[in-house]
This record gives structure tokens, sequence and C-alpha cells, in this order.
């Protein structure tokens, strides 16, 4: 009789991060749109002040870090104003957060969007220059893992429609150009952002930023990571 050993199988690792956000903000959004102190638009502006971040100057926003306010940098990443809003973002966890959790890990996932996103929110509310405005939405932390998605996979492509006459043709474009051009998008639409409605422009920026300097930090883990495979 001969034993002959056989090494395990390694089993994937289980990731959770970009669900776990995902289930997180379709929660708050069913909360602030059915739960208690729901109805009415006066009702849903009220949730969104509580939840949300504050705009204001750096004087402003000492007042909002003693009142306990600092949280809602937070709180707000979870907060959408809408349905189309909610899908929107999470349009875009699917396309750079699932594949950027594959090669970060969940904790460094995690990390990213809610320091990232954090980040992003204080600098739009520094510098939108107004104290009447309240930021929500998963924005600046989405920015944060495009961010992240570039320094991870610059050579990557992305699948993108483009219209061309009654057809829409489907073609597999550069990653770093397509988010070249976002971030010029960003860039521009700061200072033009007010015709196209009420975004936080600024947000985007500062999360994309975050989230590139992020993904540098932790890319010499990552590598040693690999070669101790």
């Amino acid at each position: 009789m001969v034993f002959v050993h056989l090494p395990r199988r390694k089993q994937p690792k289980l990731r959770w991060a970009a669900s776990l956000l995902a289930v997180i903000a379709i929660a708050a959004y069913v909360w602030l749109a059915w739960g208690p102190g729901s109805g009415g638009d006066a009702a849903h502006q009220a949730q969104l002040l509580r939840w949300g971040t504050l705009s204001g100057d750096a004087g402003h926003w000492q007042q909002l870090w003693r009142n306990g306010r600092a949280f809602n940098l937070i709180t707000a990443l979870f907060i959408h104003a809408s349905l189309w809003h909610l899908l929107g973002n999470g349009l875009f966890l699917i396309i750079f957060g699932v594949p950027a959790e594959r090669a970060l890990g969940s904790w460094r996932l995690l990390a990213l969007f809610l320091v990232g996103g954090a980040l992003a929110n204080l600098a739009a509310a520094m510098l939108m220059g107004a104290t009447t405005q309240v930021i929500v939405g998963a924005s600046g932390g989405i920015s944060a893992l495009i961010g992240a998605y570039l320094v991870l996979f610059p050579r990557a492509r992305l699948g993108i429609v483009v219209p061309l006459g009654l057809w829409l043709e489907f073609v597999r474009a550069p990653a770093a150009l397509l988010i070249g051009l976002w971030a010029t998008l960003q860039l521009i639409f700061t200072f033009v952002g007010p015709t196209f409605g009420a975004v936080a422009w600024w947000a985007h920026l500062a999360g994309f930023m975050v989230g590139v300097i992020m993904a540098l930090f932790f890319r010499p883990a990552l590598n040693r990571s690999k070669r101790g495979r």
C-alpha cells in the first residue's frame, strides 16, 4: 500500500466588502424612503440634513466637529437622494469595486472606500463655498475605487457602448484612457458644474486622488504577497 500526499487545493478567499457596502446603501435607502420619519419632501430633506455632510469653511467645520458631525462624513456615503442616484453608484461599485477587491482584499477595499469617501466629502464640503449645501451619496468612495483601479490595473480594458447612428456598438477601450477622460470631465465640471445640476464634483476629484495615493501605498505589500505565494 502506497500513501501519496496530495496538496490541498487552495480555497478562494471570501470577498465581502463590496457586497456589504451595497447592502448598507440599499438598507439606508429603504429606511429613508419607508422607515420611521419618512413621508413627504420635508421629511426626506430633514433626513438628508441629519445624515449628510454639510458644506462650510474651515471655521464652520471646526464647530461641526465639536458638535459630533464629523461622523457624517461616513454616513453620507450610504445616503442617496434618489433611486437612480443609488443605482448609478451601484453600477460603478460593480465595475471598479469587485476587481479592486480581488486585488486588494476585503479589508483594504473597505478602508479605501471609507477613508477615500470621507476625505472626498470633507474636501467638497470645504471647497463648495456655501454653508447651506448637503452632500450625500457614495460618489467620493466610488471615485477612490476608480483611482485605485487605475493604479492596480493600468493596462486593463473596459467595455463601453458607442452609439453609431441607429445601432449601438460594444467596444473595448483602455481603462487608463476612459478613466483619464472621466477625471478630466470632473475637473471641468468643478467650474461649470452648477449648470449641470447639484453634483459635488470636488468630491469626485478628491476621492480619485486619495484612491490613487492609497493604492500606491498598498502596492508594495500586494507585490510581496504575490511573491510569497
